[in-house]
């Protein structure tokens, strides 16, 4: 019987740990999270946040598309990527949706990803998954904060900005409406 997407995403944690021989107390000095709450989200009882994948994907030198990818293909991912086929992934708790539109693939440094934040979504990441990541971010529908360097830029619809990341940044929502971007994203 196939496990659920959790519940692969759960053993695909395990075993990056598990790859580089790391302790749970290891893994959580590494990232700042608790022991317990780095077990719950490897044996799949709780869905791990935004942020707390963006730790993780930090320590193991990923995008989270490509941590999310490894858990939805396993094979060599194809050229076209149809509408249906393009693994979408959700954090409840920040009410941000995440579809990746263009899988990350080995041979290639740039992917792109449909962001959606609800209204009022405040999205914080404290550490780029890849330090010197670069991020374009066109604004498809509704009003986005990205605050990167400590600097606020507010981006209406046709609005693009891009940047490389190297410390903490910030996705919030400033309309009435959802928000919705596209993120073409390349690794350094």
């Amino acid at each position: 019987m196939r496990q659920s997407a959790e519940e692969e995403a759960a053993a695909r944690l395990a075993e990056l740990r598990a790859e580089r021989g790391w302790s749970l107390g290891e893994l959580a000095e590494r990232t700042g999270v608790s022991r317990s709450t780095l077990s719950r989200a490897e044996r799949a009882e709780i869905s791990p946040t935004a942020a707390l994948l963006n730790r993780l994907c930090h320590v193991y030198g990923r995008t989270m598309s490509r941590l999310l990818g490894e858990v939805e293909a396993g094979a060599e991912p194809a050229p076209l990527v149809r509408a249906g086929e393009q693994p979408v992934w959700q954090d409840r708790a920040s009410g941000f949706v995440r579809r990746s539109v263009s899988p990350p693939h080995p041979a290639l440094r740039g992917e792109l990803v449909e962001g959606r934040l609800a209204a009022g979504a405040d999205l914080a990441y404290d550490r780029p998954p890849v330090p010197g990541l670069e991020q374009h971010i066109w604004v498809l529908e509704g009003a986005l904060e990205v605050t990167a360097q400590d600097t606020g830029h507010h981006l209406a619809a046709g609005d693009c900005l891009r940047l490389r990341v190297w410390g903490p940044t910030r996705f919030r929502c400033t309309g009435d409406e959802e928000a919705r971007y596209v993120l073409a994203v390349v690794l350094p």
